[in-house]
């Protein structure tokens, strides 16, 4: 493409760049082979009698064997997940992967096999079938995530001699493949982190993948899939099949960024593509670079396998799926990806709590579409929030191998001390020990934190702030991002003992549907909230003219605060009241002063912790 197509946008790698830039066909320096001793007998019914498996290592297992991490690829992925030294070629996951990164290869023993059914030298289509001499091609029986998963657990096990994992790690497919060792194979792994994927395919993405398959079986090169010996398979139809797959990985924001100004450019390399806009010429190099590293019988096998995947389709078959999960579980998702959009990581985020389990999730702001998750732009975001959940799940593990760690919190030592808080002093006191707690708002962890200091285990926080989530899971919390107004149809009636709604009322636009919902989730609910009965707001108000101020935020002004209710604890208790709620204890405080108010607490407290319940 002639560099003056786009003066004034970006350079020509520049405007070709995406996941798949630095992938590319040539020989894998590192890759080991191992072969099944059994034959695989696949879900389908069919029996694979040898199976390749070809596989890359990072780092060094420990003596206890309890920094293993399986990483699983994606649709287009391999073994290959990142650079071994600086002559290597770059691994498709290596703004994630390698020493000192975010999963730190001097810290963890990498595994990262190539999935069956690729074309990377796990068996696949491409492979010779031992009944017939000659390659299987469409012979190749049909398989599953669970018969992929299958595998990679028998090179775990039977292979490297690894009876546990720390965790699974996987994207889209690979997502798919964590989900199942998370829900059938828990007992093997500490923790599984599953980044945009889903439960199963939306009918949307479904029809992406059939137009693909169409075309790849309808190029004349195809010839039934056995094209291997014919001199030239089908480039075209798997080029196509490729570009349908860019358009679905990208974005509206992406796609406009990326050739919005550049519109009508019209390239004139040599492709039989139309090229006729910039976005055409982007979509055929993607294709034509797939085709020089990729088998279509592959892409066939594992894209038709993603699109059989089904985890649950209702929420009661979705919490099945969960109910004997025994795994910690980190979710992410991003905000602009439409082919596993993220509201299908909140159903499976949804089903776990439901059931109980240890779960954290966080969608993340980003205008690159699915691809998101392989490149660098939101990698300092959610990298930091995979490398702290790792840290975090290997120190719990091996605490309980009796060998506490004491790992620091960089981000802690770069905040200024926080000044003592008497509210989550009496909100600790209120609570009983051993006690299951929701924490609604739970900003950057502060009462979780003291509440696990203080024996309780069965926490969870709720917040919408996507860095305060990144701070909970950096301090090993349970945490979903997650918006109050929208309510806590997640949990179940009288899931928790208390339910804490701390110093997050007056952000509150739905508070009936909120306080609702904590006393339906919780036996009893805590709510505490800025009175602006405080004698010193009345002040500020009669004798000033000034808004009261309660938003704490240095830079918060009234017309960019959080809050948007101004109530006192007179009208509290007349909502209350009206509901027929029954209020067990009322703490009322002067926080400047740090002392509770006994007298005439609508006047003189500035803030109030109310217990409540709907008995």
């Amino acid at each position: 493409m002639s560099r003056s197509l786009f003066p004034y946008i970006m350079s020509e790698e520049e405007f070709y760049n995406s996941s798949d830039s630095i992938r590319s066909g040539s020989v894998l320096r590192y890759v080991r082979e191992a072969t099944l001793t059994e034959p695989l007998r696949l879900l389908c019914g069919q029996e694979l009698p040898e199976v390749t498996i070809a596989y890359e290592t990072y780092g060094s297992l420990d003596e206890s064997k309890s920094n293993a991490i399986l990483i699983c690829h994606a649709l287009s992925g391999d073994s290959h997940v990142a650079s071994h030294d600086e002559q290597d070629d770059p691994g498709w996951w290596d703004i994630l992967i390698g020493p000192g990164k975010y999963i730190d290869t001097n810290k963890y023993y990498v595994i990262c096999p190539n999935a069956l059914g690729g074309c990377r030298g796990t068996t696949g289509p491409d492979s010779i079938n031992p009944k017939t001499g000659i390659r299987y091609g469409m012979d190749f029986p049909q398989i599953t995530i669970e018969d992929i998963v299958e595998v990679q657990r028998r090179l775990v096990h039977d292979v490297l001699g690894i009876e546990h994992l720390l965790a699974v790690v996987g994207g889209s497919l690979g997502g798919q493949m964590a989900l199942i060792w998370g829900t059938s194979l828990s007992q093997y792994v500490d923790a599984i982190v599953a980044v945009a994927t889903s439960a199963h395919l939306t009918s949307q993405a479904l029809a992406f993948d059939i137009v693909a398959r169409n075309a790849i079986v309808s190029d004349p090169q195809f010839h039934k899939g056995q094209y291997y010996d014919k001199g030239n398979g089908p480039a075209t139809g798997l080029a196509i099949a490729r570009m349908l797959g860019h358009i679905t990985y990208l974005s509206l924001e992406s796609m406009k960024k990326k050739f919005g100004s550049a519109r009508n450019c019209d390239n004139r390399d040599n492709t039989s593509f139309e090229t006729r806009f910039s976005v055409g010429s982007y979509l055929a190099h993607q294709g034509h670079k797939f085709v020089e590293r990729f088998d279509a019988n592959s892409y066939l096998s594992l894209s038709l396998a993603i699109d059989m995947f089904d985890l649950g389709e209702t929420k009661e078959d979705l919490a099945a799926a969960f109910r004997k999960s025994q795994c910690r579980w980190l979710f992410l998702s991003f905000s602009s990806d439409w082919l596993f959009p993220p509201f299908q990581s909140r159903e499976m985020v949804n089903a776990a709590l439901a059931e109980d389990r240890q779960v954290s999730y966080c969608n993340i702001e980003s205008d690159c579409g699915h691809d998101a998750f392989l490149l660098a732009n939101e990698a300092d975001q959610y990298g930091t929030m995979i490398g702290s959940f790792l840290e975090n799940t290997l120190q719990t593990s091996r605490t309980h191998q009796g060998t506490p760690l004491s790992l620091p919190n960089e981000l802690d030592d770069q905040e200024p001390p926080k000044k003592h808080r008497i509210d989550l002093d009496n909100i600790l006191r209120l609570i009983p020990e051993k006690s299951r707690i929701l924490d609604l708002g739970c900003g950057k962890g502060d009462l979780l934190v003291r509440l696990r200091e203080s024996g309780h285990d069965h926490l969870v926080g709720l917040e919408l702030n996507e860095h305060y989530v990144l701070r909970c899971v950096e301090k090993g919390l349970n945490v979903v991002h997650a918006d109050l107004d929208d309510g806590l149809a997640a949990f179940s009636d009288r899931q928790f003992d208390y339910v804490v709604l701390s110093k997050t009322l007056q952000t509150v636009r739905k508070v009936e549907l909120v306080l609702e919902e904590m006393l339906r989730v919780g036996r009893q609910a805590i709510v505490s909230f800025p009175n602006l009965g405080y004698k010193k707001f009345r002040e500020e108000l009669e004798e000033r003219g000034r808004a009261p101020h309660t938003d704490p935020r240095p830079k918060s002004q009234w017309y960019n605060t959080n809050d948007v209710r101004f109530l006192t604890i007179s009208d509290f208790h007349d909502l209350c009241e009206s509901k027929g709620w029954k209020i067990h204890r009322q703490v009322a405080l002067d926080t400047e002063e740090n002392h509770v108010i006994e007298t005439n607490p609508n006047l003189n407290a500035d803030v109030v912790i109310v217990v409540l319940s709907k008995d």
